[in-house]
């Protein structure tokens, strides 16, 4: 289906030419689902742009041969290439929500699409446009393709989004990294279609991602990649079996296992992760702790939005967020909070700082009651004691100021140090004590890669000498190489510390190995709590065993 040979791409700028992927050899054969894999900057996506004539200008293919059954695919004009990449081969992006367009119907979308690519009247794609969403598994397709795409969950837009891949009967479709941001119920959905289409119609699935858990479960070949090169390839079972690269094997490592909790992460050219530069910020945070560990108490907290309006006449039946939830954080302790999208898990997250005003209940903090929402002054303590690391750090880092600006604000703002030289050191410091280099505070956010803004991030909420931290989905979007990183930064601060932390997130390995006790949110409600090792071992709740079955988990036949 699919041949690579040699392939080599490069990235001209003024300093030279930069080599993203170099001498890249794959084979995919019709029906078979190969996984891309390797950590960031490994040269995955280029692979697929590639393969799909996207590459980003001014990329270009320099060497090497790329094959979809008998087409030479370099040797296509512009017009071919397009019509290749219509009919022959199509593409599911990493993120549905950007993938589609807002201001059209997911009919409008699927309708243009088939048409663009057949000669099928409007009322003849229609009909296929419906069929197509029936096929994924979407009900009631006939009403819900009027539908906008903000009107879709994130596993449904990810589901119209295949059914545009598959819309023109494709030989190939390149799969970048489809699941990343899905929890396990929706993910476990969509790789399953995954299998079904190739099986069914013997589509060819080229699945890059991050995820060797997904790997291990739907793949029927690998590829490892590092820094643009091919490390090793073949039938899945051997080589997460028996891997002849240090690195493949460093990479099964990192995956936090589901069965059992451990201490630290192994990572890939890892070294230590705090530096003797860190001790200054280290010691000024030590020296900051005036108030004894913090715990949180949150007691039958309901949080209401006004429903979609059907009527002009007739007042909407409120949409509840989070219903009568009651939960205690011990200090000093990381409480892992689990459930797919839609349960509450983010809202419960912002109305804990204020961000959301709830329609009831009580919030405290150690001894001090937290005020609700706008209520809350920015100059109230609980606005330095409580802290957040968002999901995305490029979208809550400000992209115009430098890193030491973004670094040295707490400082100011809360008035801990006056002197602009101190408050510029202390940041370097801190930059330090996580794991980067103190230049660092000199560039801007874009200048880094995903794992070091998540560092910086952490560091600023560090800043603010906080006593409960809160990480919502801090490495949802990180590889598990960086994400090992980032895990095992936030156990070493934690115990440093003694920081009472809410560790939110979809994977449920992760909170295996962060919490020491894990609440199950679903439509709102806390359907169950508990000391971690307990809720993973001897579940309570349905819903909390069904999610443990959905969780991708490593092969009995992987050495990790």
């Amino acid at each position: 289906m699919l041949t690579i040979k040699n392939l080599t791409v490069k990235f001209p700028s003024r300093f030279g030419d930069f080599t993203a992927i170099e001498d890249v050899d794959m084979t995919i054969k019709p029906g078979e689902i190969h996984g891309l894999v390797g950590e960031s900057g490994a040269g995955k996506s280029t692979v697929g742009a590639a393969a799909i004539g996207l590459l980003q200008s001014p990329g270009y293919v320099s060497n090497g041969t790329l094959t979809l059954g008998n087409t030479d695919l370099r040797t296509l004009t512009l017009a071919q290439a397009h019509k290749v990449r219509g009919d022959r081969i199509s593409m599911i992006f990493q993120d549905p929500q950007t993938s589609l367009n807002p201001l059209m119907t997911i009919e409008d979308q699927l309708i243009e699409t088939i048409q663009a690519h057949s000669d099928a009247s409007i009322s003849t794609a229609r009909k296929r446009a419906v069929y197509l969403l029936e096929e994924i598994g979407i009900k009631n397709a006939a009403q819900r393709i009027k539908a906008y795409p903000h009107q879709f969950s994130g596993g449904m837009r990810q589901r119209v989004v295949i059914a545009l891949a598959v819309s023109t009967d494709p030989e190939l479709i390149i799969a970048d990294e489809p699941t990343t941001a899905l929890d396990v119920a929706v993910q476990s959905q969509v790789l399953d279609l995954i299998q079904r289409l190739a099986k069914e119609r013997q589509i060819a699935f080229m699945l890059i991602t991050h995820d060797i858990g997904v790997i291990a479960q739907v793949a029927d070949r690998v590829t490892v990649m590092r820094k643009g090169r091919v490390i090793e390839t073949g039938n899945t079972a051997q080589v997460l079996g028996t891997p002849k690269h240090s690195y493949t094997q460093a990479l099964m490592d990192a995956v936090p296992p589901l069965d059992r909790k451990i201490d630290r992460f192994r990572v890939p050219d890892a070294g230590d992760t705090v530096s003797t530069l860190g001790d200054f910020a280290e010691n000024w945070l030590l020296k900051g702790q005036l108030h004894d560990l913090t715990g949180l108490s949150l007691k039958n907290l309901t949080v209401r939005f006004a429903g979609p309006r059907t009527s002009f006449f007739r007042k909407p039946p409120p949409y509840i967020a989070l219903d009568d939830v009651t939960l205690n954080i011990k200090p000093g302790s990381i409480m892992g909070l689990v459930g797919e999208s839609g349960s509450g898990k983010s809202t419960l997250a912002k109305t804990i700082t204020g961000l959301i005003t709830p329609s009831h209940g009580t919030m405290t903090l150690g001894d001090t009651a937290l005020p609700f929402g706008k209520s809350r002054s920015r100059h109230h303590l609980s606005r330095q004691l409580v802290q957040m690391v968002f999901q995305d750090p490029y979208s809550s880092l400000n992209s115009r100021h430098r890193v030491g600006d973004i670094l040295t604000e707490p400082l100011w703002f809360y008035g801990f140090i006056k002197d602009a030289k101190e408050r510029e050191k202390l940041a370097a410091s801190m930059l330090s004590l996580v794991g980067m280099q103190p230049d660092a505070i000199t560039k801007y956010p874009h200048q880094f890669s995903g794992g070091q803004r998540q560092r910086i991030a952490v560091a600023r909420a560090l800043l603010a000498r906080p006593r409960f931290l809160i990480c919502d989905e801090p490495t949802s979007a990180l590889d598990v190489s960086i994400q090992a990183e980032i895990l095992n930064l936030l156990k070493e601060l934690q115990t440093k510390f003694g920081l009472t932390i809410l560790f939110i997130s979809h994977n449920l390995a992760v909170v295996r190995q962060m919490a020491d006790e894990t609440a199950v949110l679903r439509n709102g409600k806390i359907e169950e709590v508990g000391e971690t090792h307990a809720v993973y071992t001897t579940p309570k709740a349905e819903y909390t065993k069904s999610l443990l079955a959905l969780t991708p988990v490593m092969p009995t036949y992987c050495k990790i």
